[in-house]
């Protein structure tokens, strides 16, 4: 039985409805959490908003006619001329905390209002304006190349409405685009603004990933970028490596600046790195300094680790001071010692580097039962064939539990091998053998096995005679 329903059928050739959420451009960037969200009262303390256009451009607009807004929704705003469309990503008491730290006045008259949300009509022109952004922008480029202009064009932004394109370049100098504009003027038919913006600025606008495996933050949160100098990194004791501090835009990382303040304001309180500590022996010059745990290396060379010892900061305080005085130390290190730096190889902590993880283990069989006396009673019988001394103590079974007593196999060992027929044929000093009982006890001593083609030897030394509780059947 079919149960499809022909009311979901959809037909390619029909255009999808076009909606707040289909039109909202992919990957926006600048998110700011709203905590205050669970406030009510909160979205009603003002009428200024937060409105959201390309990438990282923002603004602050004016609800004057108190339309009920929450982020997410797209609205038509005021523009210079026609309108523009943006997306709504702060209300209420958040927004005045956004625009003081955007040094944006909130009783400035110029600020812009909003219009409407976005109609049908109004998603339809913003759509045809985006889809036509990326075309723009490559014959914006070639045009300037025409042109022979040092500068380049990273981005095309049009306007909701599609009156107005924003073109945002790069360029090193002053650059003349009179005749740019009225080039590009003249092929698009839309009137045309020129932003210049730096490498940084077209990083965040473009987004990507950084060395740390996070959002950068040029696109994530930062919007004001602060110039970074090679000294943030001496600061730090980073090695001055280009490839290892430069970012994506190919300047030096804005995250260098985070902590340098915290490094400078840590080496204030500890002693100069250029003062050399003097002992009787030898002069010690700066290697290293562990800010943090406050603890300096020294070494009797220059320009390489030669003798390097490690003292606390405290100590070498304490040794300039007796410097000064004209007092040399025997030392670097204190009384208690000082601990030399520890040199850590690599540690393989997991086992993941071992190329026989795995191997399975090979575990060498056991015989079970009555099987391991008798194996044990033919292992002294090899043992003492190669050259070994007799073991009057090994037995053929009999000394251990389970064995067979009842069994006759002829053993391979020689005279004074393991077993009773070797204890028969030595002297005991006068005794006679003792005789187990059973019936199989006499056959057993009878039925020795003749011993052919074995060397000859000197008898073994009469051992002590051996205390033996009888074992009885």
């Amino acid at each position: 039985m079919d149960h499809t329903n022909d009311n979901h059928t959809t037909n390619p050739s029909e255009k999808p409805q076009l909606t707040s959420a289909n039109c909202r451009r992919k990957g926006a960037k600048l998110e700011v959490y709203d905590w205050l969200a669970d406030i009510p009262e909160s979205h009603d303390d003002t009428d200024l908003v937060e409105v959201r256009f390309k990438n990282t451009r923002k603004g602050y607009y004016r609800n004057t006619t108190h339309i009920r807004l929450v982020p997410g929704d797209l609205v038509a705003v005021e523009a210079s001329p026609g309108h523009d469309i943006g997306e709504v990503t702060l209300t209420g008491r958040l927004v005045l905390l956004q625009m003081k730290k955007n040094n944006v006045k909130i009783d400035n008259p110029e600020l812009k209002r909003v219009y409407r949300k976005a109609k049908p009509n109004d998603l339809e022109k913003f759509e045809e304006a985006k889809a036509k952004e990326h075309d723009t922008m490559i014959r914006a480029r070639k045009i300037a190349e025409d042109l022979h202009l040092d500068m380049k064009i990273g981005d095309v932004e049009y306007q909701g409405d599609g009156n107005k394109a924003i073109f945002y370049y790069i360029a090193d100098e002053r650059v003349d685009f009179r005749q740019l504009i009225k080039v590009l003027a003249e092929v698009f038919r839309v009137r045309i603004e020129m932003k210049q913006i730096g490498a940084r600025q077209e990083a965040g606008r473009i987004g990507g990933l950084g060395p740390c495996g996070r959002q950068l933050c040029c696109s994530g949160w930062m919007t004001n970028f602060v110039s970074v100098a090679t000294s943030a990194a001496r600061y730090q004791d980073i090695a001055l490596n280009p490839q290892k501090l430069a970012g994506q835009c190919a300047k030096l990382k804005c995250c260098l600046n985070y902590e340098a303040d915290a490094y400078v304001e840590a080496q204030k309180r500890l002693p100069s790195r250029e003062i050399p500590l003097e002992t009787k022996l030898n002069t010690y010059y700066h290697f290293k300094t562990d800010i943090f745990k406050r603890e300096m290396s020294y070494s009797t060379d220059k320009s390489m680790a030669a003798n390097v010892v490690t003292v606390s900061a405290e100590r070498v305080f304490e040794i300039i001071a007796l410097n000064k005085r004209g007092i040399k130390p025997d030392t670097l290190e204190a009384e208690d010692g000082a601990r030399a730096p520890e040199r850590r190889d690599f540690e393989d902590v997991v086992g993941q580097d071992s190329l026989t993880r795995f191997d399975k283990a090979k575990k060498k069989k056991k015989g079970n039962g009555g099987n391991n006396g008798n194996n044990g009673g033919n292992n002294n019988g090899r043992r003492q064939q190669g050259g070994g001394e007799p073991r009057n103590k090994s037995g053929n079974g009999n000394n251990n539990n389970g064995g067979n007593r009842g069994q006759n196999k002829p053993r391979n060992g020689k005279k004074g091998g393991g077993g009773k027929e070797a204890n028969a044929q030595q002297p005991n000093n006068g005794q006679q053998p003792r005789k187990e009982g059973g019936e199989n006890a006499a056959p057993r001593q009878q039925g020795a096995p003749k011993q052919q083609g074995a060397p000859k030897q000197s008898a073994p030394k009469p051992a002590a005679p051996e205390k033996r509780e009888e074992k009885k059947e």
